[in-house]
């Protein structure tokens, strides 16, 4: 059932994702500059990225609201001008409350973006009924890694920070000119007033947390745990991530292919399995290759079950799919908040090897779930 007008509308889709990506990621080689502009040491630089993720979590339930609705055309827009506009903001900033401020302004640009895009992403899955959201997701991963080289490249041939955030911008707002027009004008069913997640979406909105906060483990503790257990050093304990990172975007480009196949509760089951498998690797690996193919498990696991997720959302009938699109979004993106902070925690009372154990057996929740959230 492919419907001439999704066309355009599944291009608008995916260069929304990019921009996202990308606008996100360009930040993350300029925040030394940033901390060093403020001169902030690591326990106050941490405290104004929480302004990142305040930011966000305000925007998400908001936008959510707002794209029900009006649709998410507008939101998509919206957001993805603040995020770019913002960015040579974050290095011109000259005092903590500056740098809050457009941090704050930032993340509320990714959280609206993030709500908006997966919103209009659900919108083209179901006109186009099949799975589509695995290439979606892709293509933020995709837009990170051309976000972070763009950025990191110019740095290196010593171009200014402003300078560089600012061609950060202009090919942002290029992307988004060209996402512009391609949107769906949909109207989405205007509710009444804002709702929280209830039912079966509470455990969607659970599950995508569990994702998102293996994500976010393996970006932050990642390399420290192969240091601790003795399998790398601090200059090669990044590539663990790295092949993460890789396994990831290629399960998300092959993601609806498999989707379609074997259908969302195989592929849940499947992918929390593997994701266990790969985490248990890296806790029990004897060599560092073995854990690098732990890595990659979990690359391969996690990849397909945050977009199967957002699919089930924006299927129920539950709720408004805008609504619960963005109470999964608002609860994954607080896993990814908090989940990196409680696994410190965690850490510093046990070991990291133990957290990490936790979070293995935490992720068993999904196959065993799958059989409940696949009925939607």
């Amino acid at each position: 059932m492919h419907h001439p007008e999704t066309a355009p509308a599944r291009l608008a889709t995916r260069l929304a994702f990019f921009e996202a990506g990308f606008a996100t990621a360009c930040w993350a080689p300029l925040v030394p500059f940033a901390k060093a502009n403020v001169g902030a040491d690591e326990a106050l630089f941490g405290m104004l990225l929480l302004c990142l993720g305040i930011g966000s979590l305000i925007a998400m339930p908001v936008t959510g609201w707002l794209a029900a609705r009006n649709g998410a055309r507008s939101m998509v827009i919206l957001a993805g001008l603040v995020m770019p506009l913002v960015l040579p903001l974050l290095v011109l900033a000259g005092s903590v409350p500056a740098l809050a401020g457009a941090l704050l302004l930032f993340g509320a640009g990714l959280g609206s973006l993030d709500v908006s895009m997966n919103i209009h992403a659900v919108e083209v899955e179901n006109r186009e009924n099949r799975p589509l959201m695995s290439g979606f997701h892709a293509l933020f991963s995709v837009g990170g890694f051309v976000g972070s080289g763009v950025i990191t490249l110019l740095l290196t041939f010593g171009v200014s920070p402003f300078q560089a955030a600012s061609v950060g911008t202009v090919l942002a707002l290029a992307v988004l000119a060209l996402t512009a027009p391609r949107l769906l004008r949909a109207r989405a069913d205007a509710p009444e007033a804002f709702a929280l997640p209830r039912g079966l979406v509470l455990l969607v909105a659970g599950l995508a947390a569990v994702s998102f906060l293996i994500e976010g483990a393996l970006m932050d503790w990642g390399a420290l745990v192969q240091i601790e257990r003795g399998l790398a050093d601090a200059t090669n304990a990044g590539f663990g991530y790295m092949v993460f990172s890789v396994t990831m975007v290629a399960g998300r480009l092959t993601g609806d292919r498999t989707v379609s196949r074997f259908g969302s509760r195989k592929v849940l089951i499947a992918s929390g399995l593997i994701t266990f498998a790969g985490l248990a690797l890296i806790l029990l690996a004897p060599a560092p290759m073995v854990a690098l193919a732990g890595f990659a498990l979990v690359g391969i696991g996690a990849a397909n079950i945050v977009p199967v997720l957002f699919s089930i959302a924006g299927r129920q009938k539950i709720m408004p799919a805008g609504m619960a699109i963005a109470a999964v979004t608002t609860t994954g993106y607080a896993g990814v908040l908090l989940g990196p902070a409680a696994i410190g925690f965690v850490a510093h009372a046990s070991s990291l090897t133990f957290s990490f154990w936790l979070l293995a057996v935490l992720v068993l929740v999904v196959p065993l779930s799958a059989r409940t959230v696949t009925r939607i």
